[in-house]
């Protein structure tokens, strides 16, 4: 064996670019991202339900309204992450949900991540009605409680949120499509 196929065999093998750790920061930016972007989901189902329903204000049938938009949110994110492992917002910030294979979610899987994730606004807006908190403190409480939820991700040793190690998937960065495919279409662009 020559001396470069030994040095070759001795280097640490990287990992798939579609396996690379992904920050708490990045993931905490697709969030924001996935706000704004379910803020125009929710609206339109809101908007539909009331519609449907000829609701005249936000106090008729408010609870089955409620039910309603966590379905179709559910519907959104269920959706999206068992059929590619991405919504728009982590196709932009190029994450993907994958399961233990490396495969999109189950259903299953993607169903029981879509609960879980309900622990990062859940405990406080049941502290809400339970505690009797006026809507100032609870938003402080859910704040402190986001913050503290996030910063667990940290102490984990795959630095995955806990939604994701309860559901079996984990968030990885996908590799940018790029620097080979667009080297080979500059010579077109160029001959144009």
């Amino acid at each position: 064996m020559s001396e470069s196929a030994q040095a070759a065999s001795k280097q640490p093998i990287a990992p798939p670019p579609e396996r690379a750790s992904v920050s708490i920061r990045r993931r905490l930016a697709a969030l924001v991202y996935e706000s704004v972007l379910l803020f125009g989901v929710v609206f339109a189902a809101g908007l539909a339900f009331s519609l449907a329903l000829q609701q005249r204000n936000g106090y008729t049938h408010h609870n089955l309204m409620a039910a309603w938009i966590i379905c179709v949110a559910g519907a959104y994110f269920v959706g999206f992450w068992h059929k590619g492992g991405q919504t728009l917002p982590m196709q932009t910030w190029r994450l993907r949900v994958v399961g233990p294979d490396g495969k999109p979610p189950t259903l299953a899987r993607a169903v029981l991540r879509y609960l879980a994730a309900w622990l990062w606004f859940l405990p406080p807006l049941v502290l809400h009605p339970l505690l009797g908190l006026s809507i100032p403190h609870t938003l402080v409480l859910a704040a402190c409680w986001f913050v503290i939820w996030a910063a667990s991700a940290r102490f984990a040793h795959d630095r995955q949120f806990l939604h994701d190690r309860i559901a079996g998937t984990r968030i990885v960065a996908i590799a940018r499509q790029g620097a080979s495919a667009q080297r080979a279409e500059s010579p077109r662009v160029a001959a144009r």
